[in-house]
Parts: C-alpha cells; sequence; structure tokens
C-alpha cells in the first residue's frame, strides 16, 4: 500500500509509535481516526510525498502502536506531547498537520498547545470537541451512539466489544462510508486484524472516556481564555453527512482561528478512504500555500 515508503518503530516519551514515512522535503504528519490506523492515508500519503517528508504512525494504542504506560488517561494533550516528541526524534521541529476524526482532534490539540511547531493545519470531518458535544441532539446521538457507548467506565465497553469485535467495526465502518463495499478488501482486513486485540480496543475507549472529560474541560477552558489557533487551518466535510445543517466547520473553527479555509466535498465520513481525489484537489495547494515544498 505504500511503495517507496519505509516502516518506522521509534519510542517516543510513553509511547512506541510504528507507522510509515516517505518522501523528501518540509514535514507533514498524517493522523488517522477512529476505528482505523495509519493504512487509511495510503491514497492521500504518496500524492504529498512527492513535495513532502510524510510521517503516518498509528496513534497512541491504535494499530501497533503501544502505550508504555496507561496512567494518567490518555488525552488528546497527552497525545500531542507524544506526537511532538515522535517529530523530535525524527528530526523535525516544525510540521504540517493533516488530521482525520480523533486523528483531527489530537491535532489541534497539539496546535493548541505547541503553536511554534505547527506550520499548517487541516481538519477532516471534525469540529473541537466541545462544539460537537454542545451540539448534540437526536440525529447525532443516532448517528454517533459509539460516543456515549465506548466512554462509558471500564470495563463495560470492553466486555461487550469482546463478545464480538468484527460485527462491530464492520457496522461502524459500514456506517461511516455508506457501505463496507466502499472500503478496499485488504485495508478493511487491516482494521479488524487491529480491533481484535483487546488492548486496542481499550485504547479506543480510553479516547472516547478522554473525549467527554478531560478533552472537553480543556476546550471549555480555552475557549473560555479565547485560546486561538496560530496557524492556517483548512476545514474539510462530509457534505452528506452534514446535511441540513445551518453553521458549517467553517463558521465553527472561526471561533478557534483567524486564517480558515474549506469546504464540504461528497462522500461519508471516511473522505481519506472514499474520497481522497477531492481531498488532495483541497489539500495540495492548502500545503503548497502554508508548508514550504522540497523545490522552495
Amino acid at each position: 500500500m505504500f511503495n517507496d515508503f519505509t516502516r518506522f518503530d521509534i519510542e517516543a516519551g510513553d509511547v512506541r509509535f510504528k507507522g510509515v514515512m516517505g518522501g523528501a522535503g518540509a514535514p507533514v504528519l498524517l493522523l488517522h481516526g477512529y476505528p482505523q490506523t495509519h493504512i487509511v492515508w495510503r491514497h492521500i500519503a504518496p500524492v504529498l510525498a512527492r513535495s513532502y517528508t510524510v510521517i503516518a504512525p498509528d496513534l497512541p494504542g491504535y494499530g501497533d502502536s503501544r502505550t508504555l504506560s496507561g496512567t494518567p488517561r490518555w488525552t488528546k494533550r497527552r497525545v500531542a506531547h507524544a506526537l511532538v516528541e515522535l517529530m523530535r526524534k525524527m528530526g523535525h521541529e516544525r510540521f504540517g498537520i493533516v488530521g482525520h476524526d480523533r486523528g483531527a482532534r489530537s491535532g489541534y490539540r497539539l496546535a493548541l498547545d505547541h503553536p511554534a511547531r505547527v506550520a499548517a493545519y487541516a481538519s477532516l470531518t471534525v469540529v473541537p470537541i466541545i462544539d460537537a458535544l454542545d451540539a448534540v441532539d437526536r440525529r447525532f446521538a443516532m448517528n454517533a451512539w459509539h460516543w456515549f457507548f465506548l466512554s462509558q467506565p471500564a470495563d463495560l465497553p470492553e466486555r461487550m466489544l469482546a463478545a464480538a469485535p468484527d460485527a462491530f467495526i464492520e457496522r461502524a465502518l459500514a456506517r461511516m462510508a455508506g457501505g463496507l463495499d466502499r472500503i478496499d478488501p485488504i485495508a478493511l482486513d487491516a482494521y479488524r486484524r487491529a480491533f481484535r486485540d483487546p488492548d486496542v480496543r481499550h485504547a479506543m475507549c480510553e479516547d472516547y472516556r478522554a473525549a467527554v472529560e478531560e478533552d472537553s474541560e480543556y476546550d471549555t477552558a480555552d475557549r473560555a481564555r479565547g485560546a486561538r489557533l496560530a496557524c492556517p487551518v483548512l476545514v474539510l466535510w462530509s457534505r452528506r453527512e452534514r446535511a441540513g445543517q445551518i453553521a458549517t466547520p467553517i463558521d465553527i473553527w472561526r471561533n478557534w482561528a483567524d486564517d480558515v479555509s474549506g469546504c464540504g466535498i461528497g462522500g461519508g465520513h471516511l473522505l481519506p478512504e472514499e474520497s481522497h481525489e477531492e481531498v488532495l484537489r483541497e489539500l495540495v495547494p492548502f500545503l503548497a500555500r502554508h508548508v514550504p515544498t522540497k523545490e522552495s
């Protein structure tokens, strides 16, 4: 899936990160979402690697990346700190970030907590956690019911997921993509294999528990003090997923950053899987404007 990329295995802080890297030029960090791994970037990474050094790790606890300490909880702040350490060990002090789903949430936390590190930030399909929770209604609860299931206290969700891990992840991915047939069978098998690991399932539950607790508190405090992302922000979202909603993600992100651009595109929630050509159409010029390429 990643021709001309190399695999890495790097211990950074409390995480043993695994993933792939390739290309040459200014660094761009790709952060995947739930319930996937770095494989979600298989269409995006090779194109970006023509101009950039692309680093695509599995998030802490997801895929093959392993957390070396379970306490304190793996909040987005702790994930962001570990990612900064990973990039530092790779020799990168400042970089672009492209995040999807949970990866985008770790990405904006990194940009808020470590502004000098981030040259540009792209969010695929998400708004800040506190804004998402503030807007919860019946439609959101029905579509994103896993938020409230996975965030229940341990270890009830873990026990229930163990009963039928394949059925759960297949239902989740089918809903996000509009059908399992929209996901490459090889990638789908990789996601299934990862989700069969009880440590991975526990990490995902902890991710969602942190979202409704500590991460929401961080967002609330930052919003109260008027914290803003110092870097340019690109926002892409699924028109189908947000049909009928009055406020656009651009409207929401402009409460958090001065330089915000973006648009809705076709497909469902899994934009890097099913709408990668449209994502690249917006992402490539955005990065070219704000992250120096190897030619410049």
